[in-house]
């Protein structure tokens, strides 16, 4: 059985950590904060007082669940470790929600050959080990990110960084006054050459996914870090900004207090993120700066199109029609559970894994099976199982 070491003990690494132990899978764990040890303790976790102590421990996983801002020191703090402990071969991976600039600290740190992205699509607006919980990261998606070779056939990250032009939902210069630009492109494009194969250690990537589908019951997208990049930018960061904009704006109204007193669901719904911590999320969103900012500036110019149409009284269906394809669909991964072990949306959290799926839902451990679970997975694919020869998928 896999132990585990868990680095950071806030709503994600605490969450993770009871998980585990709930699993059990052996945890040993750390926090800077003497509070946050403290309470781990006495929740019955195995608690060091370090890095260097987790290190001594010699766990066969290591998680950086630290925030975006301490990760490049805290994963120079296991090199170090690493170095005290001869023959320890750990496999390194985190929780963070922004991938790029993650590896980019990995790599600094000299850590890049056993890392693995990671990031629970889970969370709510607390932090802190208190309000952390074992159910928040059981059964659900997961986002595990590979290194590849830029460029390579059918990897989203072909486009430049910060190209968000060809997103679902039509072609942006077709609406009214569009003219299609995304904003700057970032500075982490590709060439768009052919290339083949992942730089990931597929024994690492294999026990990462044998984590998170056996150990957690949870699903895996495998996916490039820019491709996670530019999704969670859609789907998390520019929506945490959008509710702190609606929120700010309550908060400065000369009516605020009448505001409030008759906010109702569609208030609290969208601005439930903006009640978190405020430096948690412009850490989230500067970190991957190169995805968020042309989202927003997106978000602003359709904005302001919807103004002026209301201002000089045109049609405004253009912009209320334009999410018809996901209406409906309810996309999201809620941690309640409704009827028939469906989420709380109606959206079941886990596929049915199949006592024996066909063969087009299996993928061979064999040869560059990475890429191929890459290519499979950004067209739609999760992994649902992870058999000693095979990836399941769903």
């Amino acid at each position: 059985m896999t132990s585990v070491g868990v680095i950071g003990l806030g709503l994600i690494g605490g969450s993770l950590a009871r998980a585990l132990v709930g699993a059990g899978v052996p945890v040993v764990a750390t926090d800077p904060w003497e509070e946050a040890r403290t309470a781990a303790r006495s929740a019955g976790m195995q608690i060091v007082e370090d890095v260097a102590g987790l290190c001594a421990n010699r766990p066969e996983l290591v998680v950086l669940a630290v925030p975006l801002r301490a990760m490049g020191a805290v994963a120079g703090e296991l090199s170090a470790g690493l170095d005290a402990e001869p023959g320890w071969d750990p496999t390194v991976t985190d929780v963070g929600s922004v991938k790029g600039p993650v590896r980019d600290a990995i790599r600094d740190a000299g850590l890049a050959g056993r890392y693995v992205g990671a990031h629970p699509m889970a969370g709510t607006e607390n932090s802190g080990f208190d309000a952390s919980f074992p159910d928040l990261l059981r059964g659900i998606r997961w986002a595990v990110t590979v290194e590849t070779s830029p460029g390579r056939r059918g990897d989203p990250s072909a486009r430049p960084r910060g190209d968000l032009s060809a997103r679902p939902g039509g072609d942006p210069s077709a609406r009214p006054g569009g003219d299609g630009s995304a904003g700057p492109r970032g500075a982490r494009g590709t060439d768009g050459g052919p290339a083949s194969g992942t730089g990931t250690d597929p024994e690492r990537l294999a026990a990462v996914l044998r984590l998170i589908t056996a150990r957690l019951g949870g699903t895996a997208a495998v996916l490039t870090d820019d491709a996670h990049d530019e999704a969670v930018a859609l789907v998390s960061h520019v929506p945490h900004v959008l509710a702190g904009e609606l929120l700010g704006l309550v908060a400065g109204a000369p009516v605020r207090e009448v505001a409030v007193g008759l906010a109702a669901g569609s208030f609290r719904d969208g601005t439930r993120v903006a009640h978190g911590d405020p430096r948690r999320t412009e850490a989230m969103v500067t970190q991957n700066a190169n995805w968020v900012a042309p989202a927003l500036r997106l978000a602003a110019r359709d904005l302001e199109m919807l103004a002026d149409s209301l201002d000089s009284n045109a049609p405004t269906g253009w912009f209320f029609d334009r999410p018809e394809p996901l209406r409906g669909r309810r996309p999201g991964h809620a941690n309640g559970t409704g009827v028939n072990g469906t989420g709380v949306n109606g959206v079941r959290e886990i596929p049915v894994r199949e006592t024996n799926p066909p063969p087009e839902h299996r993928v061979p451990l064999e040869g560059d099976w990475p890429a191929a679970l890459l290519e499979r997975c950004s067209a739609g694919a999760v992994v649902v199982l992870m058999e000693e020869a095979t990836a399941v998928l769903a």
